[in-house]
């Protein structure tokens, strides 16, 4: 276990002094209401009457007790690191007027109440709420809510002369740094001669918050951690300790924060131009996850040597952006994945296929109900895989000769061009209609004996219209694989195509192959030939996107509410008058190795925000 340890301290000094950015952050997200004020009145979102409604039966909910206090035509961030040997949370938010904070807190925060003071420091005061951690910090232009989140780890059994286990394998990361615990030697992890040590802040130095656990047998730890007393009384009295450094640690970053004027905090990577922008360490965030399967594997057997390496996580993606955008006839999100640079070059070369022209001959020559249509170079990935591999899993238990060797045993046994011809990458899907079919269904019931009966009967059912296409050239393995269906009876030949049996419930779902495109449908009325408004369309903005899509909310709505009970027809009618679609498509071309994903909810109107749209839609539905 003593190695399990010591590479839990070289990941922390890693990501902890590694950086080459002093701001660097795990996450930051930030309200740009300089932004979004200029689209929409906040006091118009606070003050609509799905709102007030909401607000006279959840009083504690009511959201506009905060416009006396907080600035929201200003930015308001929330950040933190929780990777960092001092993991933590802040939230920033400009104020109106210091003393409404004051007021607020000994209103409704029990400041000043039995053990629970204001502290005032001069330029600013604070306030930790008994009981708890977070403390308010405030001076007469903003207010900071911040909480150093780090634990310290509970020891337990697990069974009865078992090894201490610590209740949060990802909280272990962030707590065991002062020592270096063992484990017994039976887990046959190798030992690491002088683990290195992760300096904690000065005010957390001078003593260690966990007891070394010498290395012996499971008897040896058993009675290191079986007292003769109350087995928690250690336990609560090191909590104590641990929490007072703590509370020293904060006060101090606080007064460093403040002392010489607070200033608010910003990030290089946030969108200013969005209304909501937020961006995550996808390295940062995989560490993370890392330790929820690395820690059990290295307690049985200590097979967690043998994974990927932290670090080779964030070495293909490094950071990724989710901004939000409400205007007047749209709200989208844009999702932005900045991948490193060698990586970025082999997703340009994916996501840029030039697509197989023939696939557009089975594109329906009017707009369908829904679609969405995909192309990648199935070529490409399957070239680069080898070397993403040997990125990936790279780890110093493996010599890299020998990564490498696995890589191109595999590169030699698959033929990279002959595997991309079975799915070349170009790949369509089509809602068209709804149409009613009268199919058989087997009725289950019981006579008077209780023993059960099936009848079969017709019924009337509706079924969704729709096809799914792809291309293929492979020149043999196609028919091939259809003629198996056929003798396997899978496939049912008719004419020129092939039914897949017991799908007549679907209306008969057949596969059929032309030349280099796969169809697999349940109806050919929609083929059109490569012509039309939608193909047109279609095929401009492929040239452009490796994903398009666009689902047609009112028509599908109509569609499917055909047969819908009034009620739910009267919802669905609302909701389709109001929203027009919702589109995906993400570009071919990498920018600055970035890539981008859009999500849109379009609306029909274009006279109010369609946040308060999406207000007065909720109101019309939810009224009587």
């Amino acid at each position: 276990m003593k190695q399990f340890y010591t590479l839990i301290f070289l990941f922390a000094a890693y990501f902890t002094f590694g950086q080459a950015s002093p701001d660097k952050y795990n996450y930051f997200v930030q309200f740009n209401g300089n932004q979004l004020s200029k689209k929409v009145s906040i006091n118009e979102v606070l003050n609509h009457p799905i709102l007030t409604k909401y607000i006279s039966k959840k009083s504690d909910f009511d959201l506009r007790q905060y416009t006396s206090i907080i600035q929201l035509d200003q930015k308001i961030t929330i950040h933190g690191n929780f990777l960092d040997s001092v993991p933590f949370y802040q939230v920033t938010i400009p104020i109106k007027n210091k003393e409404a904070v004051r007021q607020y807190l000994i209103e409704k925060q029990g400041a000043n109440g039995k053990n629970s003071t204001i502290e005032e420091f001069g330029k600013y005061a604070v306030f930790t709420p008994s009981g708890v951690k977070r403390s308010f910090v405030w001076n007469d232009n903003y207010l900071v809510i911040f909480e150093l989140t780090k634990r310290l780890p509970t020891k337990f059994y697990d069974s009865p002369g078992g090894p201490p286990i610590l209740n949060d394998p990802i909280v272990a990361t962030e707590t065991y740094e002062e020592t270096a615990v063992e484990a017994p030697q039976v887990y046959d992890v190798p030992q690491a001669p002088n683990p290195p040590k992760i300096a904690e802040p000065s005010v957390m130095r001078d003593e260690p918050m966990v007891a070394d656990v010498p290395a012996g047998s499971a008897e040896t730890a058993e009675q290191d951690y079986l007292y003769d007393g109350n087995p928690y009384e250690e336990y609560t009295a090191e909590q104590a300790e641990f929490d007072k450094k703590l509370a020293e640690q904060q006060r101090e970053i606080i007064k460093d924060l403040f002392e010489n004027g607070f200033t608010a905090p910003s990030f290089s990577k946030i969108n200013a131009s969005a209304d909501i922008s937020s961006w995550v360490n996808y390295g940062g965030f995989m560490s993370s996850f890392y330790s929820l399967y690395n820690y059990p594997l290295a307690l049985f057997g200590g097979y967690d040597k043998y994974l990927p390496m932290q670090k080779n996580f964030g070495n293909f993606i490094k950071g990724i952006n989710l901004d939000f955008y409400f205007d007047n006839d749209n709200a989208r999100i844009e999702e932005v994945v900045e991948y490193a640079a060698e990586i970025a070059s082999v997703v340009s070369k994916i996501s840029d296929r030039k697509i197989n022209k023939n696939i557009f001959n089975y594109f329906p020559s009017e707009k369908p109900l829904g679609y969405v249509s995909y192309h990648a170079n199935t070529k490409a990935a399957l070239e680069n895989f080898p070397s993403l591999m040997t990125e990936l899993f790279y780890n110093p238990k493996f010599a890299k000769e020998d990564i490498t060797l696995i890589t191109d045993l595999i590169s030699t046994i698959v033929d990279e061009e002959a595997t991309a011809k079975l799915f070349d990458g170009d790949l369509s899907a089509f809602l068209y209609d709804t149409k009613e079919v009268e199919v058989m269904t087997k009725k289950y019931d019981y006579d008077e004996n209780y023993e059960e009966k099936i009848t079969e009967e017709k019924v009337k059912k509706d079924i969704p219209l729709f096809s799914v296409i792809f291309t293929s050239t492979h020149p043999t393995f196609g028919d091939k694989l259809l003629q198996l269906g056929v003798r396997k009876k899978v496939l049912v030949p008719n004419g020129n195509s092939y039914i897949i049996a017991g799908t007549q419930e679907y209306g008969d779902i057949f596969i059929t192959k032309e030349k280099d495109v796969v169809i697999v449908a349940n109806t050919r009325d929609y083929f059109g030939t490569g012509k039309g408004s939608f193909a047109k369309e279609a095929k401009k903005d492929l040239s452009k996107n490796y994903i398009s899509g666009k689902l047609d909310i009112a028509q599908t709505v109509k569609t499917f509410g055909k047969k819908a009970k009034d009620s739910e027809l009267d919802r669905m009618t609302k909701i389709s008058s109001q929203f027009s679609d919702v589109s995906i498509e993400s570009p071919k071309k990498l920018i600055d190795n970035k890539l981008k994903f859009v999500f849109k909810l379009n609306s029909f109107k274009s006279d109010k925000n369609i946040i308060l749209q999406t207000l007065d839609l909720a109101e019309e539905m939810t009224s009587k």
